[in-house]
C-alpha cells in the first residue's frame, strides 16, 4: 500500500515541501509507492512580503498572486479544502467539506492570522499592509495624507519581525520625497524594552530612527485605540495621539489548530532541531505554524521546509532522519524607499545588520521577482 504524506496549508512553507519532495522522491511518486496530498485555503498564492510595497505604490498586484495548482507540482494532489480537525492520534484530518484524509506523516503549514479585532477599537482605527485590502486601503490613506503625527505601532507576536522597522523608514522617506517631513511626526512604539526583540538589531535601529528624527517609546503594550478621538492608549498607561495609525497587528496561529487541541494561541509545540511536533515522530511543523522561539519569516519557513523535505525523503527511502534545522534565517531589510541592509542569524550567531546600501535595496527588488522560484523550491 502506498505511503500517504498529508500536507496541510498550501503556503510558501507547504508549497516548498510538497516540490521539494517531488524532486527527492520523484521515482517513488512515479511507482505509486508514495501519494502526496495537500489541503489549501484558497486556489491562489500570495507573496505576502510583497504586501509591504503596496502602500507605496512600489509594486503591482499582478505580481503577488498566482494560481496555486501552476506553482505546486502536478503529481502533488491539491484539494482546496481547508483543514477543521487534525485528530493526530488517529492520524486524520478532516476537512471544511467532511472529507477524511488518513496519513503516514503529516506536514502542519497552516500559518499564522492578524487579529487586530483582539485589540478594542484597533480594526476601525489602524491601518496595517499584512492582508492585501488592508494594504490597498493604506495605500488610499497614504495618498490623501498631508501631514501630522503619525504612530507606528508594533504588537507581538507578529511575523516579518523586521516589517514594523521597514515600514517605519519607508515612510520616513515617502514624507521627504513628497516634501511634507516637516510637517510629520512619526512615533514607534514596541512591547518591550528596546526597538527590537533581536538585542543587535534593537542596536542598530536606535541610531538610525534618532539620525531621522523618528520619536519612539518603548514598553508600549497596546490596550486600545480610539477612533473618533484618534488616540492609542497602552497597558503601561500612556496615550498617544495620531493623525494617522500604522499598526502590526497581534498574530494567532489558525483556528484549527486550538480546535484540535495542538497549541495554544495556534501554535504548535515544535522540536526546534527536527520540526517534530512534541510528542509525535511522524508530524512535522513548519513555517510561522511552531512555538519555535525564532522569528517567523519567509526565510525561517524556508530553510524549515527544505530540512523537512531531506528528512522525509530521507525516512521514506532510508529509514531515518537527515538532518537538523540550525535556526537559519535570512531577511532583507527596507531602510527607506531606496536604501537596504540584511540580517542573517542562526541558534548559535546573533545578527549583525550591516550599513544600508542601495545595492541591498535593489538585491531584495531583484528577490521579490524570483519569489516564484523560491517557491518551486527551485532557489
Amino acid at each position: 500500500m502506498a505511503k500517504k504524506i498529508l500536507i496541510v496549508g498550501g503556503g510558501l512553507a507547504g508549497t516548498i515541501v510538497g516540490n521539494g519532495l517531488c524532486r527527492k522522491i520523484g521515482s517513488e511518486l512515479s511507482r505509486g509507492d508514495i501519494v502526496i496530498t495537500m489541503l489549501g485555503a484558497t486556489n491562489q498564492h500570495l507573496y505576502q512580503p510583497g504586501l509591504l510595497y503596496v502602500p507605496f505604490g512600489r509594486i503591482r498586484e499582478s505580481e503577488l498572486v498566482r494560481d496555486q495548482r501552476k506553482v505546486i507540482d502536478k503529481r502533488v494532489v491539491f484539494h482546496v479544502d481547508p483543514a477543521v480537525n487534525i485528530d493526530v492520534d488517529k492520524q486524520e484530518v478532516t476537512t471544511e467539506s467532511g472529507r477524511v484524509h488518513g496519513y503516514d506523516y503529516l506536514v502542519i503549514a497552516t500559518g499564522s492570522r492578524v487579529m487586530p479585532q483582539t485589540i478594542p477599537g484597533m480594526a476601525e482605527g489602524a491601518h496595517w499592509f499584512y492582508e492585501l485590502d488592508a494594504a490597498r486601503k493604506m495605500r488610499d490613506a497614504l495618498d490623501k495624507f498631508e501631514g501630522g503625527k503619525v504612530v507606528v505601532n508594533v504588537n507581538a507576536p507578529h511575523k516579518c519581525p523586521v516589517a514594523p522597522l521597514e515600514i517605519t523608514f519607508m515612510l520616513q522617506e515617502l514624507f521627504e520625497q513628497r516634501g511634507i517631513a516637516d510637517k510629520c511626526e512619526i512615533t514607534y512604539t514596541y512591547p518591550i524594552g528596546r526597538l527590537h526583540a533581536l538585542e543587535p538589531v534593537a542596536e542598530w535601529a536606535l541610531p538610525e530612527m534618532e539620525q531621522r528624527g523618528i520619536k519612539y517609546e518603548t514598553f508600549f503594550n497596546t490596550k486600545s485605540v480610539d477612533p473618533k478621538a484618534r488616540t492609542i492608549t497602552s497597558e503601561e498607561g500612556s496615550t498617544l495621539p495620531f493623525d494617522l495609525l500604522v499598526t502590526i497587528p497581534p498574530h494567532q496561529g489558525q483556528q484549527v489548530i486550538e480546535d484540535s487541541d495542538l497549541g495554544k494561541g495556534g501554535w504548535v509545540p515544535t522540536n526546534k532541531l527536527t520540526l517534530h511536533r512534541e510528542g509525535s515522530e511522524n508530524v512535522f511543523v513548519v513555517g510561522d505554524t511552531t512555538n519555535i522561539p525564532i522569528s517567523k519569516a519567509g526565510s525561517t519557513a524556508h530553510f524549515e521546509a527544505d530540512t523537512i523535505v531531506d528528512n522525509l525523503a530521507s525516512l521514506l527511502t532510508e529509514g531515518r532522519m537527515a538532518r537538523d534545522y540550525d535556526g537559519k534565517v535570512y531577511c532583507f531589510v527596507e531602510t527607506g524607499l531606496t536604501t537596504g541592509t540584511y540580517v542573517w542569524f542562526n541558534y548559535t550567531t546573533p545578527p549583525n545588520p550591516g550599513p544600508p546600501s542601495q545595492m541591498i535595496h535593489w538585491l531584495k527588488l531583484a528577490y521579490n521577482r524570483m519569489y516564484w522560484l523560491s517557491a518551486r523550491g527551485l532557489l
